[in-house]
């Protein structure tokens, strides 16, 4: 059965910049409750007071899990390195019986250069290679036969290496994507080992992406 806290949760979890703004304490109740209660009143079909939706912000807002809260700015100070590589090319294949092939041969070519930035994700249709441009002639050389669905230059990656342990905290990456979010900047790809993460952005946004990430390590 919904209620009003509940309401206000699933309207809150839904938009990383209302979560933000009330964590920030930058967001006024009052003015916030007024704003909700029409969709509130919606979704309980009945109408609803401003003051009782204020008490369940008030209440959303206390922390519901101190030992996660502490354990995720633990990780936040314990962050590893962060570095950037630049002039990236993004590839999507559709994925076929001869792509495994073809992404062995591209390994080949490049295994002895440690300098070439290489990721490879295959989902359940389409697979995505994102490699150094100077190798672009080459992947189109070959997967020439390979159904190519999309193609991005002028990407840039920002690698972060994270403490071990940080699997067993609850919202790591969440919190990363809704600082990112925050400062309105767009995600063209993501790609996470146990003990790093990379984002992919477009070059215009490198430098932003790069400050809000720096700025988790307090």
């Amino acid at each position: 059965m919904k209620t009003i806290a509940s309401c206000v949760q699933e309207i809150i979890m839904s938009s990383p910049f209302l979560e933000e703004g009330l964590s920030r304490e930058i967001i006024n109740f009052s003015a916030l409750a007024k704003d909700l209660n029409e969709p509130i009143s919606k979704m309980l079909r009945k109408p609803v007071k401003d003051g009782a939706i204020m008490m369940a912000l008030r209440r959303f807002q206390q922390p519901l899990n101190i030992e996660n809260k502490n354990r995720l700015q633990k990780v936040f100070n314990q962050l590893g390195d962060i570095t950037v590589r630049s002039n990236l090319s993004d590839f999507t294949f559709q994925n076929s019986k001869t792509l495994i092939e073809s992404h062995s041969k591209i390994l080949d070519r490049i295994s002895a250069n440690h300098q070439i930035f290489y990721a490879f994700t295959r989902g359940m249709f389409e697979s995505n290679i994102i490699i150094s441009t100077t190798e672009k002639e080459s992947i189109l050389q070959i997967f020439e036969k390979e159904t190519q669905i999309g193609l991005q230059d002028k990407l840039s990656a920002i690698s972060i290496y994270l403490p071990n342990g940080n699997s067993k905290v609850v919202g790591l990456y969440y919190q990363i994507f809704k600082r990112l979010a925050w400062e309105n900047i767009t995600l063209y790809e993501v790609v996470s080992t146990t003990n790093e993460f990379t984002v992919v952005v477009e070059d215009y946004l490198v430098d932003k992406a790069f400050s809000v990430i720096k700025d988790l390590k307090i």
